[in-house]
């Protein structure tokens, strides 16, 4: 199987189609929105009652280090859909990071959890490098 190095977990991992679109964002999150790679994180875990879950991309504010941004990958066939927002809102609630993005790699949509609303993907690029209002 085809390996791929993650600056972020720094070790080799499968390049799944997920992966991917994983490195992919992380390339956004790095060179558009300028967010260096020491506060981001790649399969972070959670655990939500029993169960452990991963968060796929975790962008964390310089200062206190608190969850800034919330990135759920899918593979380039999985349609962004009201289930995949309810799968990464539900990991938000542990969170409680402002921005949550879901992206396949072909659809990219932003929801503000602060404003409760989907925002545009320019008015996003530019707040990623912003202080958090929280």
């Amino acid at each position: 199987m085809e390996m791929v190095f993650d600056p972020c977990r720094k070790k080799n991992v499968p390049l799944t189609p997920e992966e991917k679109v994983r490195q992919w964002f992380l390339g956004i999150l790095n060179t558009v929105g300028g967010i260096p790679l020491t506060l981001i994180g790649t399969e972070v875990p959670l655990n939500l009652g029993d169960k452990e879950f991963r968060a796929d991309i975790l962008v964390y504010t310089p200062v206190s280090l608190s969850p800034r941004i919330l990135v759920e990958c899918k593979r380039p066939d999985v349609t962004i859909d009201n289930q995949v927002l309810s799968q990464a809102l539900g990991y938000n609630l542990l969170l409680e990071a402002q921005y949550v993005v879901l992206t396949n790699g072909v659809q990219t949509s932003v929801w503000d959890a602060y404003e409760k609303k989907s925002i545009a993907w320019q008015d996003f690029v530019p707040a990623i490098s912003q202080s958090p209002q929280k």
